[in-house]
């Protein structure tokens, strides 16, 4: 006959795990879905402005993913959605500060703005008390008096490119010195100063091709200027940049180093950058013959093709200044840990067919959402007005001034800059 069944046991009351002596363990972490592997991403020179086929691979099938850069160490996660860009660039859990310091993969080998007092590297409240003081520079006020003269010297530059005749080169004419004429006014340099700035300047935004010392000799360089223009300027303040930022440094505000800093971020992206990407701008809309025909036709339609020429036009190669998480974030299923760098592509977010339908497409008549070209949250670019002016100026000024302007020469023999940060032609030849 079978065995009667052993009687249950009572349950027994639970035992708390032993645990060595020591801190209390941490708690536990979200694994998420396995990393993607890392790429290398050389960041190649591109015919033109054709975008980048990396970025347009990642849009499309790894919007965020890992990469190499070829400076530094390390890997980064890389963003590159419309929303995802976005969210990245105004979450606080992102942050500037916590890149100082680190040996993160970059496109350069010695960074173009100061680590330790530079406003790009801040996050808020100093960030905000920087920007504030910035701001005093780009007042309305300021901005309404800097059209006319912007349009009288747009006017000078090209009555000088029309007595040197036809074929003329407009960047040489033009893209060139246009914006750092404005920028020379705005920031309170001498004239006699300003080309030996604006070339150590240059030398800034050379590229990864530069050798360490040679970058940071342009630093030391650009730096040295700097710290004599704000010198002059404290017993004669102003309300260019440059006196703004003397008077602040005077008064304790902000310190010596924070004014450099600051002021070296002006120069680059409104004498450079604006340089690069306005002579863009010309060369998209003379390979788009009827988007020139249109705005000869409605002038008044220029402020809002600029919008989207900022939007089509790749004012970049790669990336720039990157974030540090501050904690586990999860973006697109991705689980980006406390302590990883991210880096943003807004030249892809820019093109994101999620949210600019037909993005490769030149559309005046867009009505999309606003384009990312100059950052977005706290670190949205401040020259950024100024940028519009003076894009809107020299547009506008050409047209006006040379209905009938074409190329010179056939598209694919326009020389555009090579292994630099910020593209854009390096001379744009041109008959009318």
């Amino acid at each position: 006959m079978p065995l009667d069944p052993a009687p249950a046991r009572p349950p027994l009351d639970p035992v708390p795990p032993v645990r060595a002596a020591g801190p209390p363990a941490p708690p536990a972490r979200a694994v998420g879905p396995p990393a993607p592997p890392v790429r290398f991403w050389p960041v190649d020179d591109l015919p033109a402005l054709d975008p980048d086929p990396f970025l347009d691979e990642l849009l499309r099938d790894e919007p965020v993913t890992r990469v190499r850069l070829p400076y530094g160490a390390g890997w980064a996660w890389l963003v590159t959605r419309y929303e995802d860009v976005r969210f990245v660039t105004s979450d606080p859990r992102f942050s500037r500060a916590h890149v100082v310091g680190r040996d993160v993969t970059a496109m350069r080998p010695v960074p173009v703005a100061s680590q330790t007092a530079g406003l790009q590297y801040m996050d808020p409240p100093r960030h905000t008390l920087l920007r504030r003081v910035v701001a005093r520079a780009f007042t309305g006020g300021n901005m309404r008096r800097l059209r006319p003269l912007a349009e009288r010297r747009a006017a000078e530059l090209l009555d000088g490119m029309a007595r040197a005749g036809a074929p003329a080169d407009l960047v040489e004419h033009l893209h060139g010195p246009f914006p750092l004429a404005v920028l020379r006014d705005f920031l309170g340099v001498a004239e006699k100063d300003w080309h030996h700035w604006a070339a150590t300047g240059e030398a800034l935004l050379s590229a990864g091709a530069e050798s360490r010392e040679r970058a940071q000799e342009a630093a030391g360089a650009t730096r040295a200027l700097i710290a004599e223009l704000l010198r002059s300027r404290r017993d004669d303040p102003g309300e260019d940049l440059a006196g703004v930022l003397a008077q602040a440094a005077a008064t304790g505000e902000i310190t010596e180093d924070e004014a450099l800093s600051l002021a070296i971020a002006v120069q680059v992206s409104g004498g450079h950058a604006v340089r690069s990407n306005s002579a863009s701008m010309m060369y998209a809309l003379l390979t788009h013959p009827g988007h020139l025909d249109r705005l000869r036709r409605e002038p008044d339609l220029l402020p809002r093709a600029v919008e989207e020429l900022f939007r089509y036009v790749p004012h970049r190669n790669g990336v720039g200044i990157p974030r540090v998480a501050t904690e586990d974030v999860e973006i697109r299923g991705r689980l980006i840990r406390a302590g990883d760098v991210v880096y943003n592509a807004y030249v892809a977010a820019n093109r994101d067919p999620g949210t600019f339908p037909d993005p490769d497409a030149l559309d005046f008549d867009r009505e999309d959402a606003p384009h990312v070209a100059f950052g977005h949250g706290p670190h949205h670019c401040l020259a950024a007005v100024m940028a519009r002016i003076e894009a809107e100026v020299m547009i506008g000024s050409v047209l006006s001034r040379f209905p009938g302007i074409r190329l010179a020469v056939p598209p694919a023999e326009v020389g555009f800059q090579l292994q630099g940060l910020i593209r854009g032609p390096r001379n744009l030849p041109v008959t009318w």
